[in-house]
This record gives structure tokens, sequence and C-alpha cells, in this order.
């Protein structure tokens, strides 16, 4: 008997991606960014945990190398560093901001209709390899910020890698990725863990 032919796995587009991703939403996940700047001597690496307590607020909190904690809420961000005053002020301020709870919360929210209000969408890959890539709409946003593409497994958002108009794209891991991360130390090792898939 002839052997059954290989079945390519299925595509996938923004609804699965938005289902699946709305199915599994923690309240919580660890993150590790890595920047790099002209001003600093070595990558500057920072971890620590995004939360959502509700439908409205995003928190980030820096754990490591310093503590930070910035909570986004209702057009405001109010950041609070160890040893300083807390601080608030208008998203309007800071677009980087605003596009991340925008993006985070219609994703937990899988609101299609309120991400595509903010973003051109497009989604492509495989359910074990995938990416949903935002564009944004505001002017001044997409004057600075060419995407923004998340890359996932399945039900896990494993990486937001955001594409600046000028340098290099900055990836942000999450969930999994960021567990792998210990001993990061360059944007090239911390780029290929964003688009490294786990078989």
């Amino acid at each position: 008997m002839p052997a059954p032919a290989a079945v390519a796995p299925r595509s996938v587009d923004a609804d699965w991606i938005l289902h699946r991703l709305t199915q599994g939403a923690a309240s919580a996940t660890p993150f590790v960014e890595l920047r790099v700047s002209p001003m600093l001597k070595r990558p500057l690496l920072l971890s620590g945990e995004y939360r959502r307590p509700d439908a409205d607020t995003l928190v980030r909190e820096v754990r490591t190398p310093y503590v930070e904690t910035t909570t986004i809420r209702g057009g405001e961000a109010t950041i609070a560093r160890e040893g300083r005053s807390p601080r608030t002020f208008s998203l309007s301020r800071v677009p980087e901001l605003a596009v991340l709870q925008g993006s985070f919360g219609a994703l937990l929210a899988g609101d299609r209709k309120a991400l595509e209000t903010v973003y051109a969408v497009e989604a492509d890959g495989v359910p074990a390899d995938w990416t949903l890539t935002l564009v944004p709409r505001e002017p001044r946003t997409a004057a600075r910020i060419a995407g923004i593409v998340l890359r996932g497994r399945d039900g896990e958002l494993r990486c937001i890698e955001t594409r600046p108009k000028q340098g290099e794209p900055q990836p942000t891991l999450l969930g999994s990725a960021a567990t792998a991360a210990a001993g990061l130390d360059s944007l090239e090792a911390a780029q290929r863990l964003c688009h490294d898939v786990p078989r």
C-alpha cells in the first residue's frame, strides 16, 4: 500500500490566535527585555512581571536590575521607582506605553475589533509557530514605530518584537521564552530566542 501523504499543518488567522490567547491568558507573566543604546557601555537586561489585575489596568513590574512599577490605567501611567516619589503623566506623552496598553488589553480580551481600531492586523504561520503583526494606525505612533510582531506557539505568547522606524527591533521575551533567557547578554541572542520555537 502507498504511504499516506503527509498532512501540511493548517495555517492560522487572527481570530484563531486571539481565541487561543484569550483562552490561555494568565493574570501574570514573566518578562525579560534587553535594552541596547549608544549611551550604555553594555546591554541592560531587565526582568520582572506583567500583570493585568483587571480589564482596564496593566502593570509592568521591573524587579532587576532595579525595582520599578509602571501602572497604566485610564489613559495615564504612574511610575513608582524605589527611593523616588511616584510620577503620573498622560499616555499621550509616551506613545509606546499607549501602544503597550492597547495591544495587551485587546489581545487578552480577544477583541479583534478593538485591536483593529488601533492597528492594521495581519496573521501568519501555523499553530506551532505563528505571528501576529500589528501596524499602528495613529500617525504620531506610526512615525516612530513601524510595527509590532507578536510571536507564539499554540496558546502561548512568547515574544513581542517592537520594530522602530530607526534602530534595531526590540524583543520582549515572555512566558517560557523569558524563563529560558538566563544569561542573555546580546541583542542577537534575545532575537534568536524570540524567533526560536521549541519543538
